[in-house]
């Protein structure tokens, strides 16, 4: 399970959002729904996940039916509030959305579409796990307004599946993407690098494996330690090495020299595409501060600069909706140093970078610094944009630092 929510004020229990609250109702708007079950927790997971004996109190089968009544209380609220809009984009992640039902996603996916309606080509994307994608599933999900599927590969490689906890076998990523692409879903496949026991060897087998998927999107991300992992406590008791620094530097330029000569673009510090069109807009969405409701447990919100999140456990969540109570654990409303912060933080991470103009004018300055170390596009600077070069990709804290400290 993950770590202990953000603190915040109290969440009113009717869900009503501040009277003051400046809502554009012309702004996009996207919904996240977070299935929050797993079959085995990865040793590196600190996502709000349960497996079958942490549900106390929550029945797996009753969770469709919970989160539409979410879904219900949200409309309810934006309603009132002006701010009823249809969704961009709709994000099924986890956990492991596809351990329920495809007929559980498609009835979600339904309400939410029922309640808020879609937008003209509106992305609607479902992660997965590769053991449980078959032909009939793609095909339900696709039927129901799916759009894309998110495959988490990882690796290619048993060994470092073994050390990342994955169960799925390496030949069932391929037959879970032919089942996508035979019913029509474009395809991401996710890829994570560093992991205990992996060589750069290892990680040119993966990063070959999955562009002969011949996917559409892959996100190649470094394994990062989060405090309270079983990982986490194999390094502390010394039984697994930290992950090093150095290599995945060199895992990260190799992922990007093989992903552009195969004809992907970086458009994403960690997401590369083929085209424009095939960029995941719902990730876009967050880092470029739209608006969307995140449902399930431990979900997070995000409307007009107010933020919220529900309660963790499944089975919390549920008393609350059924008391016909808000979910919502908290919220807060940033501070204009934390918001500018926030905004430089994220917008530098994406290939069109941040305006200049977007930064504290005591900060501008420093641009040309970041330009000497290599780390900014000079190119994009002189249009008025902050552009992170590869090397500024591998150091993009520092430049966050620098733009805001």
């Amino acid at each position: 399970m993950a770590g202990p929510l953000p603190l915040g004020d109290p969440a009113p229990a009717d869900g009503r959002l501040p009277s003051d609250l400046a809502i554009d109702p012309a702004a996009p708007f996207s919904a996240y729904l977070h299935v929050p079950f797993c079959r085995v927790r990865c040793g590196y997971c600190d996502f709000n996940t349960y497996t079958s004996g942490e549900l106390r109190g929550a029945k797996q089968e009753d969770y469709a039916s919970t989160l539409i009544t979410e879904i219900d209380l949200a409309k309810r609220v934006l309603e009132d509030a002006g701010a009823l809009r249809p969704m961009d984009t709709v994000f099924f992640g986890g956990g492991t959305p596809t351990l329920l039902p495809a007929g559980d996603l498609a009835r979600m996916l339904g309400a939410a579409t029922d309640a808020f309606g879609l937008t003209d080509g509106a992305e609607v994307t479902v992660e997965a796990n590769p053991d449980t994608v078959t032909p009939q599933v793609a095909r339900t999900l696709a039927d129901a307004g799916v759009t894309r599927l998110s495959i988490g590969m990882q690796s290619a490689v048993p060994h470092v599946l073994a050390a990342l906890d994955r169960t799925h076998r390496p030949e069932n990523v391929t037959t879970a993407v032919a089942a996508a692409k035979d019913a029509g879903l474009a395809v991401s496949v996710d890829l994570i690098y560093g992991a205990p026991g992996e060589s750069l060897g290892d990680w040119e087998a993966s990063l070959d494996a999955a562009l002969a998927l011949e996917s559409d999107h892959i996100s190649a991300y470094a394994l990062i330690i989060e405090d309270g992992t079983k990982l986490a406590r194999q390094i502390r008791r010394g039984e697994v090495p930290t992950p090093d620094d150095d290599l995945q530097a060199d895992m990260y330029e190799l992922a990007d020299a093989r992903l552009a000569a195969a004809g992907f673009d970086w458009y994403e510090i960690s997401n590369w595409s083929r085209t424009v069109e095939q960029r995941s807009r719902h990730n876009l969405a967050y880092w470029r501060g739209s608006d969307w409701w995140g449902f399930g447990p431990g979900a997070h919100s995000h409307v007009a600069g107010l933020r919220w999140w529900n309660v963790k456990h499944p089975a919390a969540y549920a008393q609350r909706l059924a008391a016909e109570e808000s979910p919502a654990a908290g919220t807060e409303r940033p501070d204009a140093e934390s918001r500018t912060l926030e905004r430089v933080l994220l917008l530098s991470r994406i290939r069109e970078g941040i305006a200049v103009t977007d930064l504290q004018p005591d900060k501008r300055a420093r641009v040309a610094g970041l330009i000497a170390d290599g780390l900014v596009d000079p190119a994009a600077a002189v249009r008025g944009r902050v552009q992170l070069t590869l090397r500024g990709r591998l150091l993009a804290d520092a430049v966050v630092r620098e733009l805001t400290d």
